[in-house]
């Protein structure tokens, strides 16, 4: 993979400015502020009327704080949604793509449908590649993703002035059909490709699995709780493992499954770790969780 594909941004920490906020802690301090400024004040009893006043200042300074984190989260582009991101997008300058026109004539009224806030970020994040023409590798991807309907794309250059460019659909199992290939061969016209390169457009190769694995319980009341929360889990790694040269390992299957409350993780299928070229992605079909309790 090659460095623009390395920043993952929702495995960036959060930074330093963005607060964890807590009234009570806010309150404990305003408390405390007022037993400097003055030696002989005394902390009122939560049922004095003086202690609704601090908690009610308190709450407005959480209020206040939190209106500070969002800000900061509308400038960033790891965090920011809806039309904060359109308004970063726009400096690149980058539009998100439209997938559906709706129909304002029916009744009621169909809005448009655009892509997501986490396909668009990810666009934003490869923008500057696409400054350049096709010629760099990350120019390719850029351009290629600018299609409605490509989930990822990869070129290589099996020879010089060749380029093979692979494309990941977001339909189905990942394998695109002639109609966006097509789409994205008429994304590359001279403008965009450089004169010498001699482009195919190649539909990438998909790897079917399954997972099969049993959860182990301790006896209680809250195995079922924990194996839908498992499940989502599961499929968060599934979907995020539906990528270009991705791996499907086991441990991220045991990891995804392993969380607070389940003994242990026994997994049936796939029976190895499932690794991808960079032409390659792997689909996971079905997902099937049995449950078993230990025996004390």
């Amino acid at each position: 993979m090659s460095v623009f594909n390395a920043i993952d941004l929702s495995t960036l920490a959060p930074p330093k400015i963005i607060e964890d906020l807590s009234v009570e802690q806010i309150l404990q301090e305003m408390l405390a502020y007022h037993a400097e400024l003055d030696p002989d004040f005394t902390a009122p009893l939560s049922s004095d009327p003086a202690y609704k006043i601090f908690e009610a200042n308190a709450y407005r300074e959480l209020l206040l704080r939190q209106r500070i984190n969002e800000a900061v989260k509308a400038v960033l582009v790891a965090y920011a949604e809806a039309e904060d991101l359109d308004h970063l997008a726009a400096g690149v300058p980058l539009k998100r793509k439209m997938l559906n026109a709706g129909d304002p004539k029916a009744y009621p009224p169909v809005p448009p449908t655009y892509e997501s806030d986490a396909d668009f970020r990810k666009r934003v994040v490869l923008a500057p590649e696409g400054f350049s023409t096709a010629g760099p590798e990350g120019a390719y991807i850029f351009h290629a993703m600018s299609v409605v309907g490509v989930k990822d794309a990869y070129p290589a250059s099996p020879a010089p002035v060749e380029v093979d460019l692979y494309i990941l659909s977001k339909k189905g199992n990942g394998v695109p059909d002639q109609a966006l290939l097509d789409s994205v061969e008429d994304v590359f016209n001279g403008d965009v490709r450089p004169f010498t390169d001699y482009l195919q457009i190649k539909p990438a190769t998909v790897k079917e699995y399954q997972i099969d694995a049993t959860l182990y319980f301790m006896p209680g009341p809250s195995a079922e709780s924990v194996l839908v929360e498992a499940r989502k889990n599961l499929e968060t790694y599934v979907a995020k493992s539906h990528a270009l040269g991705m791996c499907v390992a086991r441990s991220g299957i045991d990891a995804a499954l392993h969380i607070a409350g389940v003994h242990r993780v026994e997994i049936t299928q796939p029976a190895g770790d499932i690794m991808n070229d960079n032409h390659e992605a792997a689909f996971c079909t079905n997902i099937t969780l049995h449950s078993e309790l230990v025996a004390v």
